[in-house]
């Protein structure tokens, strides 16, 4: 694995947007949109960790914590995504090493994500990083809510 010097990694806050204008290639699926940052930073559930060379955002991790009547506080781990020239160098755990601390310090007693089960680089990210297989057999039911 090659070293991450020079690679900063930051919880992004309210007012970061700036952060997120600056982005290498195949780190999010889609082009960052201003509103979207700016609302997704304004809300206090949202957390972001990224990792920053040179200015540029070369990974990030996202989650949101949420509470609920009958259950302790969660993280869910929405997404992780490293540009493809920094894979392999610990910057996907990095970025969620720092979610996951941010998690812990918001009172969150567990934290979850999804992935393909033929997904083995997120599946051995997660493991390095503690994470396990839950048990059962898991299903994914998506609803379409636009029509």
């Amino acid at each position: 694995m090659a070293a991450t010097t020079g690679v900063e990694i930051r919880l992004l806050r309210r007012g970061d947007d700036a952060v997120l204008r600056r982005v290498a290639e195949g780190v999010f699926d889609n082009p960052v949109d201003p509103a979207l940052t700016a609302e997704f930073l304004a809300d206090p559930r949202h957390h972001m960790a990224v990792a920053i060379e040179a200015g540029v955002v070369v990974g990030f991790a996202s989650g949101v914590h949420y509470l609920h009547p009958d259950k302790p506080t969660e993280l869910w781990v929405n997404e992780v995504a490293v540009a493809p020239s920094h894979h392999k160098r610990g910057v996907g755990k990095r970025v969620l090493a720092a979610l996951l601390a941010e998690g812990r310090l918001k009172g969150a007693g567990q934290a979850w994500v999804l992935t393909d089960r033929g997904n083995a680089a997120a599946r051995a990210l997660y493991g390095s990083c503690g994470g396990k297989d839950a048990e059962g057999d898991i299903v994914m039911p998506e609803f379409d809510l636009k029509g």
